[in-house]
């Protein structure tokens, strides 16, 4: 006969399911720790991964290029130095400065000698001077020196009367044989052609200005008396 127990039996917490311990009692603990061990492995099996792929694919190739930079900045220094050694001469060689200094110095010479080309007295610019002289009110063109030697306080043999009349004088002649002029012409004093002649002299279109001659005759249509004289000198061509 089948006997059924109807009364309530007592049970444990819901959905705690304990497994029957074995010998010792091992079985239970590895059914509850089983399942979060392989989790922690896992883990750690994904962080060694991660480090493997930031080292392999970051880190090493940078440095890598860092190892390169440095090699190529010792080859860089090598080469600078190695450059300077050469350009501090050697074997009686002039090193870089002192190629550099004559340089600068050809350089100053060369712009010099252009200066002077350029401020060469050309014919038309002899005369145009020369009409200038010949103008009232009108200076030489004069080098820095020479405005000192005809001003105030400097050579009274050279210093210009500044109320002198070019009107006074008047040409008859002028020639240029390779350089050395001739200027003849008439004036109403002697004064008169020593302020031409030390304004040719101050010139810095002529040199070496001298009076060659000079005298006194009388004008045959008006008759009046006058100075007949000669210049002479050389052109800055």
């Amino acid at each position: 006969m089948i006997k059924i127990n109807l009364l309530p039996q007592k049970r444990g917490r819901r959905g705690a399911q304990v497994q029957a311990p074995g010998p010792g009692g091992r079985g239970a603990m590895m059914a509850q720790t089983g399942p979060a061990s392989g989790q922690l492995y896992l883990a750690i099996g994904a962080l060694v991964l991660v480090a493997g792929v930031v080292f392999l694919g970051f880190d090493r190739p940078k440095r890598s290029k860092l190892s390169a930079l440095k090699e190529k900045n010792a080859d860089t220094t090598a080469e600078i130095q190695k450059t300077r050694k050469e350009m501090a001469g050697s074997n009686g060689e002039a090193s870089c400065d002192e190629l550099k200094a004559k340089e600068d110095d050809a350089k100053q010479r060369a712009e010099g000698i252009n200066r002077l080309m350029a401020t060469k007295a050309v014919p038309a610019n002899v005369l145009h001077e020369l009409g200038e002289i010949l103008k009232p009110n009108h200076l030489p063109t004069m080098t820095e020196d020479w405005a000192k030697k005809v001003g105030n306080g400097g050579d009274p043999n050279k210093k210009l009367d500044l109320t002198w009349d070019p009107s006074h004088i008047w040409l008859t002649g002028y020639t240029d044989k390779d350089g050395t002029v001739t200027i003849e012409g008439g004036a109403q004093a002697d004064s008169d052609v020593t302020q031409l002649a030390k304004r040719l002299d101050a010139s810095a279109y002529f040199s070496n200005v001298a009076q060659a001659g000079g005298e006194r005759t009388v004008d045959r249509d008006s008759g009046m008396p006058y100075v007949k004289f000669t210049i002479t000198g050389k052109v800055a061509y």
